[in-house]
């Protein structure tokens, strides 16, 4: 099939990166229609929704294709927002953009455009997306095994300040099927030159922050509008009271700042979360970088992870791969030790200091993203 008869859907956010996308597509000669997608927001802050819609559709406009306001509303509110309020009362620490991308980008969205006459969706990612037929040309299946090359796969982004594949572990084989990311093989400084290149309105645009429907109301913040906080104690090593903080579920590993060292020396450096009990309602810190944690470790080198997904075929057993527990973390050597139909064990040969139950593990073979699951 020629590019010209395809119809792409394509995610059109109001910023660069989806513009740079619609444009290089409509280049290629495929048939284009911009998707704003209208995600759900709390009544209590304040989103720039209208105004990113406003840009979407200057951009269609200018590269004079069709565009669709998708409300998808609904599936954002129960998908992305309900997750990670329930997980944050079990005090967990979600990923919302994983759901985002699982529940609403390539779930409804690309639902909803197969159903109304699209060929494909495509979005402003940065990762890759390899055909059975690239794969071939691109790397040996001797290399991976006999169905390396019958598979599609998820590749890391050419960019890798960029790269947003850690939030795409969820894909399959049936979506990867339907998906393009256009500009997965380009720099980020790239982009902006095409956005020069084509005109686009978006092309000096600043990228977007955080979390759409939070706007720029702190977590915390917004959790309070949902959980109710609970005053408890905050405890060192020692299990010795030394502070105060506003509930347990707000706090995560490793974290820093929002809670009250009252009992504090002149050489204290800065304290960091290393456990909670939410129970109990404590939280447990430390100003020694170098200290072993009390149970649950933060430090951990085994880690077992649930809701496994596996883009081409599971991992083997004993062979050394790369893993991170955290957006922008470095990748760390690890092999698993025990696989099963949704869990898996994880040994790294470096203790995680960052591993917190509820992140996404996501786990890569050289730039192919593998897949991963949920830090139990």
């Amino acid at each position: 099939m020629n590019n010209i008869k395809k119809t792409i859907y394509v995610g059109v956010s109001g910023g660069v990166d989806s513009s740079v996308s619609v444009a290089l597509l409509k280049e290629q000669g495929y048939k284009i229609v911009g998707v704003f997608i209208k995600v759900w927001q709390p009544d209590f802050v304040t989103c720039t929704w209208r105004e990113e819609r406003r840009d979407a559709m200057r951009v269609c406009a200018v590269l004079d294709i069709p565009f669709l306001f998708m409300d998808l509303e609904e599936d954002y509110k129960k998908g992305v927002a309900d997750y990670m309020i329930s997980e944050y009362k079990l005090g967990r620490t979600p990923n919302p953009d994983v759901m985002c991308n699982k529940y609403v980008k390539f779930g409804a969205f690309l639902k909803k455009a197969l159903e109304i006459g699209a060929d494909a969706v495509a979005t402003g990612h940065y990762a890759r997306v390899f055909s059975p037929k690239t794969v071939i040309e691109k790397s040996p299946v001797t290399v991976f095994g006999s169905n390396f090359g019958k598979k599609y796969h998820l590749l890391h982004g050419l960019d890798a300040n960029k790269d947003q594949s850690y939030f795409l572990w969820t894909l399959t084989q049936e979506q990867l099927s339907k998906i393009m990311f256009p500009i997965g093989h380009l720099q980020k400084s790239e982009v902006r030159k095409l956005a020069d290149k084509f005109n686009l309105p978006t092309a000096k645009k600043k990228d977007s922050q955080g979390i759409c429907f939070i706007g720029k109301l702190d977590m915390k913040d917004f959790l309070k509008q949902f959980i109710k906080p609970k005053k408890g104690v905050v405890l060192n090593q020692d299990g010795e009271e030394i502070g105060v903080h506003d509930g347990a579920v707000f706090y995560t590993l490793g974290e820093r700042h929002g809670f009250v060292i009252t009992k504090k020396g002149t050489e204290d450096g800065r304290y960091y979360v290393i456990s909670k009990n939410i129970e109990k309602n404590t939280i447990t810190v430390t100003n020694d970088i170098n200290a072993t944690p009390i149970a649950p470790l933060i430090k951990l080198a085994e880690l077992q992870i649930s809701q496994t997904n596996w883009i081409p075929s599971a991992p083997e057993i004993g062979k050394k791969y790369m893993a991170r527990s955290r957006y922008r973390q470095s990748l760390e050597e690890c092999e698993f030790i025990e696989i099963n139909k949704d869990t898996a064990m994880i040994k790294f040969t470096n203790p995680q200091p960052t591993a917190t139950p509820g992140q996404s593990l996501v786990v890569y073979d050289g730039e192919y993203c593998l897949g991963g699951g949920v830090i139990e």
